[in-house]
């Protein structure tokens, strides 16, 4: 007999878990299923065998005090006493393999004669990618040496075709809580935190085979063959995983009654793009890196890797940490380690341990608000709900922005 659940999550990243913490603390209890063994998707902080606790970031970074929405859900689970401040360091560029100060690449003069355009263009940011906005504005010499470099390493992936409207959102900060902050053991606390609440059961491991509608409930079929339902389905998949969950609720023909969701509403989806990013996380002993200041990580420009992130915003007196944050394919994983530590300064068997590992982030692109109006189009009404980090940017902010809004919208 198939198990019946008031709410199912499918997806245990920050805002399929940010979703299930909204539903419980309106009274929904909420199962969320893990297709990895582990809960976090992109907010994952590994240690390595042999080095004790030490932890480096290998997807989220920083949390910052304008990250609303994380701030109010930290207070209920009483972590805030727990933030730990960021100590500032500063980045350096990587150019033709060497490291180089961030204003050696900045045209001045270029800079001063192209800002108005910047201004000027401000009514048209909505419709415009982030080079045609940013290129005028900032002159084509400064955007191709220095901006075009920071803002792909900002969003791990190419950044001339993201919207521009997304790149940078204001939103308001909280003065009295730390500008940026991590956790003692890194921002994967949260996820785990959000798994452990009450109302909330987590199941890892649990592979997703399809999605039917049966006329009253969710009917979920797992990859071990077991069979779930849920009276209210929450996807917080990449949109390609979630287009094609959604195909058998589409479905004119379903004998079940009408589908679930329109096929405008599926389409809206199933035309966003991915990005992958291949991430070489590194534990290096500090005695190997003396000669080496700390640093906030590097902006390469024209390289196989994007950026590279360092922990040294919290020193530890044994290891220091560093994430690079490939693009795929480009090199194997010898080649990584071995361009890594090219940048470091070091020998690859001056490496304490590694790790390899592969996340996957949405590809906006122009026009992106319009499917998302498109797709709440569709939702409106329904008892299902979709989350992720593909709606108003890539940010544990934006993740969680969604998640709040799909759960008032379903349970309030």
């Amino acid at each position: 007999m198939s198990e019946h659940f008031e709410h199912i999550v499918v997806g245990g990243g920050i805002s399929g878990l940010g979703l299930a913490h909204y539903a419980a603390r309106r009274g929904v209890p909420t199962l969320v299923l893990e297709a990895q063994a582990r809960v976090g998707g992109c907010l994952h902080s590994p240690t390595f065998p042999g080095c004790g606790d030490f932890w480096v970031e290998a997807g989220g970074h920083t949390g910052f005090n304008s990250y609303g929405h994380l701030l109010d859900i930290l207070g209920e689970l009483g972590m805030m006493e727990q933030l730990t401040p960021k100590a500032k360091v500063s980045y350096a560029l990587w150019r033709g393999g060497q490291r180089q100060r961030i204003l050696s690449a900045l045209h001045p003069f270029e800079l001063l004669w192209s800002l108005p355009r910047l201004f000027t263009a401000r009514a048209r940011k909505a419709s415009l990618s982030v080079r045609d906005f940013y290129g005028p504005g900032l002159g084509a010499k400064n955007y191709r040496d220095l901006f075009r470099p920071a803002f792909s390493a900002v969003i791990c992936q190419p950044a001339d075709d993201f919207p521009a409207e997304l790149l940078f959102r204001r939103k308001p900060r909280r003065k009295e809580v730390l500008r940026a902050f991590t956790l003692p053991g890194g921002l994967a606390e949260i996820p785990l935190a959000l798994a452990r609440q009450p109302g909330v059961e987590v199941r890892t491991g649990q592979g997703l085979v399809a999605v039917h509608w049966d006329g009253e409930d969710f009917r979920l079929l797992l990859a071990d063959g077991g069979e779930l339902l849920a009276r209210t389905l929450s996807l917080a998949t990449p949109p390609d995983v979630a287009a094609r969950l959604l195909g058998p609720l589409t479905d004119d023909t379903t004998p079940a009654g009408p589908p679930v969701l329109s096929r405008d509403g599926r389409a809206a989806i199933a035309g966003i793009g991915m990005s992958e990013v291949e991430t070489l996380v590194l534990c290096v002993p500090t005695a190997a890196l003396g000669h080496l200041q700390p640093t906030a990580g590097l902006i390469a420009v024209d390289d196989a890797f994007n950026a590279m992130v360092a922990r040294d915003y919290l020193a530890d007196p044994r290891y220091r940490g560093f994430s690079f944050h490939f693009r795929p394919g480009e090199l194997d994983a010898e080649a990584q380690m071995d361009r890594a530590c090219a940048a470091l300064g070091i020998a690859p068997q001056q490496v304490a341990g590694f790790h390899q590992v592969h996340n996957r982030l949405p590809a906006l692109r122009v026009g992106h608000g319009e499917r998302v109006a498109r797709l709440d189009a569709a939702l409106a009404g329904t008892r299902l709900g979709i989350t992720g980090n593909w709606f108003q940017g890539v940010s544990i902010e934006d993740c969680l922005t969604r998640s709040q809004e799909e759960g008032a919208r379903l349970f309030s």
